[in-house]
């Protein structure tokens, strides 16, 4: 990480550990967290969707991102949301006490901004007045979260955000390429990063000039991430066999995601329990879902042996 340009690199999207009664197990998001960090991450995404903040108390949300903060203790950045509020004076409010907390920026959610229905000319409003009503110091961000509905930022906000001088970070999730080509043309010069969440567009956008990668997929092989938005340049052929295998594992997303992430951390001794409070785990082992994961983390394993990349 490039400690004058801290928002390129690779920002795990966290999960939240519970136990058997669903409460936040904290033990296990220490370790958690220094999985993450021997990894080599750039930063973390505290409180987002894969930590299933739509499932979590206001109050939970500052304790989480407050624990997050200090058990970090300056050694990456951090970033959080929390945003899942549906009006806007109780969304800043909301977002309000997260700055408190002292993340380095707090991040909005891209569907809170209007209902499903509702336009862009919508969306900017909301954005300007969510903007207007912190100082200058505050870092901010957009994602563009996939639930409960998924709205892709337009050119106008993204060049907007980009103009404002405010905006630090954008979680790409549109998953298109010219998109992402498109968006990185306009806010070029702007000290507004962009992060790639879709592995299969990954290589292509860091060729395009993307800033970095935060997706799920970090819940597994982080480091192989590092690796490829480190290395891509040095050893373009290698990136593509790297950004091949990525490509296809990302598809585990769809295999009972946070439950496959959970149970793979609870393979390798970081959680105690797969516990969700999204979703139930029954599918995730009745469908065999498990050994298809084991056998997608082995082959990774394989590749960086064959490859003599990292350790």
């Amino acid at each position: 990480m490039n400690a004058n340009d801290p928002y390129r690199g690779v920002w795990p999207v966290m999960l939240t550990p519970f136990d058997e009664n669903r409460e936040i197990d904290w033990p296990s998001l220490k370790k958690l967290i220094d999985w993450y960090l021997a990894a080599g991450v750039s930063g973390l995404f505290a409180n987002c969707q894969s930590s299933e903040m739509f499932f979590l108390s206001d109050a939970e949300s500052l304790q989480l991102t407050r624990f997050v903060l200090e058990y970090v203790d300056g050694r990456v950045p951090v970033v959080a949301s929390g945003h899942t509020a549906c009006g806007l004076a109780q969304q800043i409010e909301q977002l309000g006490r997260m700055a408190e907390t002292g993340v380095d920026s707090v991040i909005l959610i891209s569907n809170r901004l209007a209902m499903q229905s509702e336009g862009d000319e919508v969306v900017l409003n909301s954005l300007q007045k969510i903007t207007a009503a912190f100082p200058k110091s505050v870092g901010l961000g957009i994602y563009e979260c996939p639930q409960p509905y998924k709205r892709l930022l337009s050119d106008e906000v993204v060049s907007w955000c980009a103009q404002s001088g405010r905006y630090t970070f954008i979680k790409d999730t549109c998953c298109q390429i010219e998109t992402i080509r498109r968006r990185l043309g306009l806010i070029k010069g702007s000290r507004l990063h962009l992060a790639n969440a879709n592995g299969q567009t990954l290589l292509a956008s860091l060729q395009a000039g993307c800033h970095g990668y935060s997706g799920v997929m970090t819940n597994f092989h982080p480091e192989l991430y590092v690796w490829l938005c480190e290395n891509w340049q040095k050893e373009p052929e290698k990136a593509i066999v790297v950004s091949d295998y990525l490509s296809t594992a990302s598809l585990a997303e769809y295999l009972d995601y946070p439950i496959c992430a959970k149970d793979y951390q609870l393979s390798i001794g970081n959680f105690k329990t797969v516990a969700s409070r999204a979703r139930e785990a029954g599918n995730y082992y009745s469908a065999h879902f498990q050994s298809t994961m084991q056998q997608m983390m082995h082959l990774g394993e394989t590749l960086k042996r064959q490859l003599g990349i990292l350790s």
